[in-house]
């Protein structure tokens, strides 16, 4: 088995794209769960990075933390995965991680010059105990305790469910909440541990579309408006263009639509209830034993051999899946053509495409040579995206190495994105002023004078950065 890294990020900002990693905590362990090493750094705020003001007050980082830590953000990133590659092969898991941490991870690799899919490839898999905890209290009721919110439903927050379940937690903190993460796990290996082996079964993308594929039918388990639901479904096809799995729920009769034509079967996709599901099998599903239909209302009035009926109609029907693929690419096509045709920026252009393989090979030169040679390394890149991440990187660690007409550019491109009054995807010191000025009613109406007090050393903080992108 393999060893596990479980790991937090706390963020500048929500924004994966424009937003910046300040804080890493990571844990190393064997498949036991029992701690090997671990991994702790606090950085710098990037020059050119406007933070949230929630963001800074959620994870209790001052001004002071981003100006005075000891480390870049560039550092701190380098530090990071030199410990990764030493650690070797290992499944990574967080809490929410596959849409957030993995996100910023990713995107914060692509504008580094490091290989972007370091956690998925090369024999290393991800995992996400979010999903986790809920299947385990879904197939396992009680396996983890949960607060209720108003609307009655189990609330899934991990500075919520740790003190819950017994964990001491250092909430918001890198390292406190994936220990925390860790400790959840440690209680589901416990108490579900069919749950935590299926899950295994699933965190490498390649093997979890097999196991699709393979199963007569299985069960899996969906969140939406705050509850688990789980199908009892069969493998149909993959989607023509995304390559998810696409599945019959097992509660509908396929004979109503193996019958129909392809103009009939969209028609019939359109509605709802949906009867073809989508497993994103590279976002770390939990695949159950059909057994487990047994004790699903919906599924187990059906009985076994009904359900496995209905899965063979569906597996032996090549024309079907044909069909279903065939309404798949046609909606990719419709959405193509109404999409915006004007160019993303750079910094959201990771699934654009791929670096060429050369360009792999080169960032491991770039980040070992001395910085006075960065710059001309930059020519070596073919995909003119690393160029432009490069030179960013030498203008917020060695800005001094950059020619002035270059520097000057990137400057006033920087000043210009910060202080635009406009509607931009990026934060901007206006943008942060009204959010401060938002809180500040908030707070005061709540009483909150700690939180006052911080959103003034934030409001002062920007209007340092103010003051010195407006003299560009």
């Amino acid at each position: 088995m393999s060893n596990f890294v479980f790991y937090d990020f706390e963020t500048s900002s929500s924004n994966k794209y424009w937003g910046q990693i300040i804080q890493i905590g990571a844990v190393l362990t064997n498949d036991n769960l029992q701690e090997l090493d671990r991994f702790e750094a606090r950085c710098k705020l990037n020059p050119g990075i406007i933070p949230e003001a929630m963001a800074l007050i959620v994870n209790q980082t001052t001004p002071k933390m981003l100006v005075g830590a000891n480390l870049s953000h560039y550092q701190m990133i380098r530090q990071f995965v030199d410990t990764l590659k030493k650690w070797g092969k290992a499944t990574y898991i967080g809490f929410n991680s596959i849409d957030f941490d993995e996100e910023f991870l990713r995107n914060t690799l692509f504008q580094t010059l490091e290989y972007p899919y370091l956690t998925s490839t090369n024999g290393n898999t991800r995992g996400d105990l979010l999903s986790l905890a809920r299947a385990a209290n879904f197939y396992y009721p009680d396996t983890l305790k949960n607060s209720i919110n108003e609307k009655g439903n189990a609330v899934y927050k991990l500075d919520k469910m740790a003190p819950l379940n017994g964990i001491k937690h250092d909430a918001h903190q890198a390292l406190g909440d994936c220990i925390a993460t860790l400790e959840i796990g440690k209680i589901i290996l416990k108490k579900a541990p069919n749950v935590w082996k299926a899950s295994l079964m699933t965190t490498d993308k390649t093997k979890a579309l097999e196991l699709i594929k393979n199963e007569l039918y299985f069960c899996t388990d969906e969140f939406y408006y705050g509850k688990s639901v789980a199908f009892c479904e069969t493998f149909i096809c993959e989607h023509p263009v995304y390559k998810w799995a696409k599945c019959f729920d097992l509660k509908h009769d396929p004979d109503i639509y193996l019958k129909m034509n392809t103009q009939e079967l969209k028609e019939a996709m359109g509605k709802k209830p949906k009867f073809i599901r989508t497993i994103r099998h590279n976002k770390h599903p939990v695949i159950m034993n059909p057994n487990y239909a047994n004790s699903l209302p919906d599924y187990k009035i059906f009985g076994v051999e009904k359900l496995r009926e209905r899965a063979n109609k569906i597996k032996s029907n090549k024309e079907f899946a044909e069909k279903v693929q065939m309404v798949l690419r046609e909606e990719v096509e419709e959405k193509h053509q109404t999409q915006s045709q004007e160019d993303i920026p750079v910094e959201e252009s990771i699934y654009k495409k791929f670096s060429p393989s050369e360009d792999n090979n080169l960032m491991n030169n770039f980040h070992k040579i001395e910085w006075d040679k960065k710059y001309g390394a930059l020519d070596k890149f073919q995909d003119e995206r690393l160029r432009y991440f490069g030179q960013k990187l030498i203008y917020r660690e060695k800005p001094e190495l950059l020619p002035k007409e270059l520097y000057d550019k990137i400057h006033k491109d920087v000043a210009s994105k910060l202080l635009s009054k406009n509607s931009e995807k990026w934060n901007t010191i206006p943008k942060v002023y009204a959010e401060i000025d938002t809180l500040r009613i908030k707070f005061e109406k709540q009483g909150n004078k700690d939180n006052l007090l911080f959103l003034e050393d934030i409001n002062a903080y920007v209007e340092q950065l103010e003051k010195f992108y407006s003299s560009v």
